[in-house]
């Protein structure tokens, strides 16, 4: 009969130690696990993307004073849309106006809707070649960025203006942004560019100026419909998105695109936005067309087409 070498008492403890280092270890993941879980429930019942409302969708009731500027995001939560983007022509003298502004946000608040950038008009030209006006859009910018941070924004977008050459608009250009994302970032704010006409609807051209820029808080605003540069001169809309979303910040969407030909037809609403997915864009794409009329169609077309990759 085979003897048996009895177990040391280096052994057993060996096997106690073990065993609590088990139990120790099982305990951490039990309680780790409805974190876990939690997590992954998110994750699955998280947007593919998020919808929000620009307010120049509703420009015409807020020119004519049908909708007022402080009803703006009652209007977007009455829709089903608890994320809302500002445009400052509706409220061009309030910029420093706390009183103004905190009723703003109060009522968004209140709706439970989120303000996330401001757009900027009417402030000068980014890449103005007048060193002094160029310093000047600059300045002009600065009230919209604590304007921004007051609502609790994340960017304002500035229009990236300006003449000359080609690579005389991207210096002059990339020098202004340069400038100005220098103060947002103090503040935690991106300073995002549109195509928005000229030079700046030309995604080459665009692409240039933001690399030239290189900063973090330095982004784009793809707008889906704003690839016009000039009567009988366009960019691709879908190749041009495509090129921006490396930068993106938020997307803006209407329902007409370009071709490189001048031409306008229909958004494929498939096609575009398999490219904002594609890049791995998953935040707020802003409902920018349909008007006040045509509001529970735009969030519909595009609830529809997010449905169809989820």
């Amino acid at each position: 009969m085979e003897s048996r070498t009895p177990l040391s008492r280096n052994t057993s403890k060996s096997s106690g130690s073990n065993r609590r280092q088990f139990l120790a270890g099982a305990g951490a993941i039990a309680a780790c696990a409805p974190a876990m879980l939690t997590r992954s429930v998110q994750a699955e019942d998280a947007p593919l993307f998020k919808i929000s409302l620009a307010q120049w969708t509703i420009n015409k009731e807020l020119r004519s004073g049908k909708i007022d500027n402080l009803d703006f995001a009652k209007v977007a939560h009455d829709h089903g849309i608890l994320a809302v983007e500002y445009v400052n022509q509706f409220f061009m003298d309030k910029a420093n106006d706390n009183k103004y502004l905190g009723e703003m946000k109060r009522r968004a608040a209140d709706l439970g809707v989120k303000s996330l950038l401001i757009m900027c008009d009417r402030e000068g030209q980014i890449g103005d070649p007048d060193d002094k006006k160029r310093s000047q859009t600059v300045e002009n910018h600065r009230k919209w960025l604590d304007a921004a941070t007051f609502l609790g924004c994340h960017s304002i977008r500035v229009n990236a203006g300006s003449a000359g050459s080609w690579d005389e608009q991207v210096k002059l250009a990339a020098d202004g942004l340069s400038r100005l994302v220098e103060f947002g970032a103090q503040q935690n704010l991106n300073v995002i560019v549109e195509n928005h006409g000229g030079l700046s609807s030309n995604a080459d051209w665009l692409s240039e100026v933001i690399a030239k820029v290189d900063h973090p808080r330095c982004g784009t605003l793809p707008d889906f419909g704003n690839f016009r540069i000039k009567d009988g001169e366009s960019y691709d809309s879908y190749r041009g998105v495509q090129k921006l979303m490396k930068w993106a910040k938020g997307v803006s969407v209407k329902d007409r695109v370009w071709d490189d030909k001048g031409q306008s037809a229909a958004l494929d609403f498939d096609r575009m936005l398999k490219i904002v997915l594609d890049a791995g864009f998953h935040g707020y794409c802003g409902i920018e067309f349909g008007g006040y009329e045509g509001l529970a169609r735009s969030r519909q077309l595009l609830e529809q087409s997010r449905h169809r990759f989820s």
